[in-house]
């Protein structure tokens, strides 16, 4: 059973040299690139891992049935919990949506047939390569984590956000809340934008 201590420091968003272990918005606008050379399927299952943060094993479930095309939903058993019948919604942008449709037959049992965990994270490798994204991030938990920031940057709430990444616990999404360096400048900025026009035209001296 893996000890309370261990799964602390898996949730780091930097590891022990320093370096972080998410995406950044860079990373993000260069990973998106890169997939637009790879096989459709290939490409699929990035997007998905991208802009969903689930994690591998959660992808390799998904069919047809799984999303709600109209909506922009799509339904990801989760894992990692002790109940197997765990499901959470989250919403996915349209350019996700056209791109399943383009790879894969909606009607398919498995939109990933015959591929394993390593090919998955062969594939992901291979993108992250591709766009010139190298260390600790460049990796599948590293658009986990991406998401996660992503989202904070975005305004999403903390309880909204643990329900998107399956966290059993609100300890462990709020680890998200913690960005750091242009990350952590960024919320600042947001913050202190809506200061700004929220006293627009009041003399504050």
């Amino acid at each position: 059973m893996t000890r309370k201590t261990d799964y602390v420091s898996e949730m780091r968003l930097n590891d022990r040299a320093g370096q972080r272990l998410y995406i950044n918005a860079d990373d993000r606008r260069r990973f998106l690139q890169a997939t637009s050379s790879l096989a459709p399927r290939q490409k699929s299952f990035c997007l998905t891992l991208l802009y969903t943060g689930c994690r591998i094993s959660e992808a390799l479930e998904l069919r047809g049935s799984s999303f709600q095309m109209a909506a922009g939903i799509v339904t990801l058993r989760t894992l990692k919990r002790r109940r197997p019948d765990e499901f959470r919604d989250v919403p996915v942008p349209r350019h996700l949506i056209e791109v399943l449709k383009t790879a894969h037959r909606m009607e398919d049992e498995n939109f990933w047939p015959g591929i394993n965990r390593t090919t998955a994270y062969r594939w992901v490798k291979g993108a992250m390569q591709a766009a010139g994204i190298s260390g600790a991030h460049a990796s599948p938990k590293g658009l986990r984590h991406g998401f996660g920031i992503h989202a904070i940057q975005c305004g999403v709430q903390l309880n909204m956000l643990q329900k998107w990444m399956g966290h059993a616990s609100m300890t462990t999404t709020a680890i998200y809340a913690n960005a750091i360096g242009a990350e952590e400048r960024a919320i600042a900025a947001r913050m202190w934008a809506e200061e700004s026009a929220r006293f627009k035209g009041v003399d504050l001296k």
